[in-house]
């Protein structure tokens, strides 16, 4: 009995014995240790926290468990990186601990350049110039006509001004069958427009974008070119796009109003030319020009000739046409003259012959 109980006793140390060892075995695993040797120390960048590893890699083990090998080797390099941040000088500021580290040595490319300021806008340049500086406004303020806290601005700000708007007066000179409420409405949104165009011009001078005055008639701000645009751009915006508009005379249609203009097809741009091809294309054209013989067309220099030769002989026979008449004409040019006076032995009259 005495010996069942010993090894049973012995069985159950030899478990708790395995299991403490797989346990120490885990936290090791999990738990490395801080300290990392290397063949070849790595090249440190603390500026852009960048650790360089120049050691040879072990291709055995990359080969049978790349997965665990590449994990291992990047625990490791990263754990040096951080040995070499805890060992940077540090400072206190507002009671945390904050490291100084150094300026950067290596140059990081960027895929993009880098962003541009925002350009300020017409009010913020002028409240930069004059040094006026924003105020934070108050959320609710007190009306007096409605007795509560009303927001300053938001949607509730313009539900409250229709809360006291309910009823409007009409003006003595306004027509008393006109709608006050679709007026006001009306020119609320055509203030809400004058603005949003005053905002997308601060926006194309702040970036020197030349834009034309569509629809601008005044003609001491605007100049032909303006107006030109704006007449094109007006009869393109009826229902048949400008089709059915006549023109005046002598009138020419803007250029570069094709992005403003309605119902405009815009021509797409060809895509970029390799070298390659343009190169091809290059090499082809000078062949066809150093390379070009003149083509004999035997059918049409022979009808040349025939006619040159028939030109020559007509050109003859009108000649020797000419020169005949003209001897002619010298041969047959004196005539006899005629006698005068009576013939003898004939006294008595009689008819004249002729």
């Amino acid at each position: 009995m005495k010996s069942v109980v010993n090894s049973h006793f012995s069985n159950c140390n030899m478990d708790v014995v395995k299991e403490i060892l797989e346990k120490s075995a885990y936290d090791v695993e999990k738990y490395k240790s801080i300290t990392v040797n290397k063949h070849i120390d790595l090249v440190y960048d603390l500026g852009t926290l960048l650790a360089t590893d120049t050691n040879e890699l072990d291709t055995e083990l990359l080969r049978k468990r790349p997965n665990d090998y590449l994990r291992d080797l990047a625990r490791d390099n990263a754990q040096l990186l951080v040995n070499q941040i805890w060992d940077l000088p540090t400072e206190r500021v507002d009671g945390i601990v904050v490291g100084k580290f150094p300026p950067q040595k290596t140059v990081l490319p960027r895929m993009k350049p880098v962003p541009r300021p925002k350009p300020l806008t017409k009010w913020q340049q002028f409240a930069k110039d004059k040094g006026i500086q924003k105020k934070k406004k108050n959320k609710l303020s007190w009306d007096e006509q409605l007795r509560k806290w009303v927001p300053t601005y938001g949607f509730k700000r313009a539900q409250s001004e229709k809360e006291k708007s309910w009823l409007l007066e009409v003006p003595g000179n306004a027509d008393p069958m006109e709608d006050q409420f679709a007026k006001k409405s009306q020119a609320t949104s055509e203030k809400v427009a004058k603005n949003e165009l005053q905002r997308l011009r601060n926006i194309a001078k702040a970036k020197k974008i030349k834009i034309p005055r569509v629809g601008v008639t005044n003609s001491e701000v605007s100049t032909a070119k303006d107006l030109q645009t704006a007449v094109t751009v007006a009869k393109a915006s009826t229902a048949s796009l400008g089709k059915f508009q006549s023109k005046l005379p002598k009138e020419k249609e803007a250029r570069g109003v094709a992005d403003i203009t309605p119902g405009v097809t815009r021509k797409r741009k060809l895509p970029p030319v390799s070298g390659a091809e343009e190169r091809s294309e290059n090499l082809a054209i000078v062949d066809t020009i150093l390379n070009k013989k003149p083509k004999l067309d035997i059918e049409k220099a022979v009808a040349r000739h025939i006619s040159n030769e028939q030109l020559e002989r007509s050109q003859e026979k009108q000649s020797s046409g000419n020169r005949s008449s003209k001897g002619k004409g010298k041969a047959n040019s004196k005539k006899p003259k005629g006698g005068k006076g009576q013939r003898k032995g004939k006294t008595s009259g009689g008819r004249k012959r002729r």
